[in-house]
C-alpha cells in the first residue's frame, strides 16, 4: 500500500490550557499508560476502546477505536517520537463506512508547551493522508477526492476539538496525581 503524503486529506489542531506547569507534563506516560475507561471519558460517545502494545520490532503502540463521524476507525498508532512533552504517533488506520472498509494514513501529534503562569499549553493535531486504497475506494464509490476530503475534515475537525479540552485536563489530572503520590 502506497501512502500519498503530497496530499492531506484532512487535518486539524486545536489546544487547551492547563493549570499544570509544562515539567510535570508526561504526555508519553499519559499515553501509554492511559486506562480505558479514561480514553473514553476524552470524547464520549465516539470513543470506543483503548490499549497499548508494540510492534514486532518492539516501538510502542496504542490502539484507539473510535467513531469519526459516520465511520468506525481502527488506529494503530506507532510511536515516531515519544517524549514528555511532544509525541508523533503514526498509524494506518482502518475505517470502516457505510460503503465499506478503507485505510488512510493519519498523524497524531501530541504537543505540550509552557505559557505563562507556570501553565501549560496541550495541542492535539492531527493530519490524514490518503492511500492508494483509500484513493481507489472513493473513486468505486463515484466519489472525488475533494468530496472526501470535505467530509473527513468537518467530521474529524469536529471529533478533534471535542476531545483536545478532555485530553488535556486527563493530562493534567496524571500529571497532578503524579506529582501527589511522589
Amino acid at each position: 500500500m502506497k501512502i500519498l503524503t503530497d496530499q492531506i486529506l484532512s487535518q486539524s489542531a486545536y489546544s487547551a490550557e492547563i493549570d499544570v506547569p509544562l515539567d510535570k507534563v508526561d504526555i508519553a506516560d499519559w499515553l501509554f499508560t492511559l486506562p480505558e475507561a479514561e480514553y473514553l471519558r476524552c470524547c464520549p460517545p465516539d470513543h470506543i476502546s483503548a490499549g497499548t502494545t508494540t510492534t514486532d520490532d518492539g516501538r510502542r503502540m496504542s490502539i484507539n477505536v473510535e467513531m469519526i463521524g459516520t465511520a468506525l476507525v481502527v488506529q494503530h498508532y506507532v510511536a515516531d517520537e515519544a517524549t514528555p512533552s511532544y509525541c508523533r504517533m503514526n498509524s494506518i488506520s482502518d475505517v470502516f463506512t457505510p460503503a465499506g472498509r478503507t485505510q488512510v494514513n493519519v498523524i497524531w501529534e501530541l504537543i505540550a508547551e509552557a505559557i505563562e503562569g507556570g501553565r501549560t499549553r496541550y495541542t492535539n493535531r492531527v493530519t490524514s493522508h490518503p492511500t492508494d486504497a483509500f484513493l481507489d475506494f472513493i473513486s468505486a464509490h463515484g466519489q472525488t477526492f475533494e468530496q472526501a476530503a470535505a467530509a473527513r475534515q468537518e467530521a474529524g475537525g469536529d471529533h478533534n476539538r471535542r476531545e483536545t479540552p478532555l485530553f488535556a485536563a486527563s493530562i493534567a489530572r496524571r500529571a497532578t496525581a503524579k506529582a501527589t503520590a511522589r
